[in-house]
């Protein structure tokens, strides 16, 4: 299974970005967190570079993730500006836009979209040491502007379904370092009101619920998962609790 460093950006004596009170090392560390969690209930080794208020350089996160062997490094962040209200939206930062960490990147800011931010997309940033120290694919995410109501009312209100969307972007990729890609198939649908209900159903249990496209139908699945054990496992706890279910390979 792979490997997933969370790195919670700032903290301590480095606040980050702050606007009205709320400081930028707090909203990290909690999605992180959050986060972490979800990869941790779906079999995911995760470490992270911190996990209270505390602080270590840049350069020593980046250590920290290189000699844990990390497989995927996620770096939390919340952008500011200079005008309070000036900009808006989501950014996933990148050393170079190539291989899995631009792909990883682009999942996220997609599905952060999908979660109500702007999408800015993906930004080249090679001076950055989190980027450029680690040796694993590493992305920074930009989670909306601090400075900004509207971003904040989205990060406030849909908090939930943010980690879910990272998480959901990470534990596809990770899977894609792995090899082969395990799902639960839970349901076919003509109807894409009925396959999202379905999927908000699961979300809500607490499984990795998405939806594609299969043939002419709106598919319903759970994962991925990097070993068929373990997406039997979670097969038989959602044939217990009365769904349909089927093994998946992609």
């Amino acid at each position: 299974m792979a490997k997933i460093i969370i790195d919670p950006g700032h903290g301590g004596r480095d606040l980050g970005a702050s606007y009205n009170g709320r400081l930028e090392k707090d909203d990290n560390l909690n999605l992180a967190l959050a986060v972490g969690k979800i990869l941790e209930n779906n079999g995911y080794n995760v470490v992270y570079t911190r996990r209270d208020d505390v602080y270590d350089s840049p350069v020593q996160k980046a250590n920290i993730a290189n000699a844990a062997g990390g497989d995927l490094f996620v770096s939390f962040h919340r952008n500011s500006s200079a005008v309070p209200g000036q900009y808006e939206g989501v950014q996933t930062l990148v050393y170079d836009d190539s291989g899995i960490k631009a792909e990883l990147a682009r999942k996220i800011s997609d599905n952060l979209a999908q979660a109500g931010f702007k999408n800015l997309g993906i930004d080249v940033r090679p001076d950055l040491a989190v980027l450029r120290r680690t040796n694993m694919p590493a992305v920074l995410i930009e989670t909306g502007f601090i400075n900004n109501e509207g971003d904040n009312k989205i990060y406030d209100e849909n908090f939930n379904e943010i980690a879910e969307k990272i998480a959901l972007a990470i534990m596809e990729t990770a899977s894609v370092v792995g090899g082969v890609q395990y799902y639960v198939q839970t349901g076919l649908f003509r109807n894409e009101n009925n396959a999202n209900e379905l999927a908000n159903q699961l979300w809500y249990l607490g499984y990795p619920a998405q939806i594609g496209q299969y043939k002419e139908y709106y598919q319903v699945k759970v994962g991925p998962y990097t070993s068929l054990q373990q997406a039997a496992a979670v097969e038989r706890e959602l044939r217990n609790k009365g769904f349909s279910t089927l093994i998946v390979q992609s």
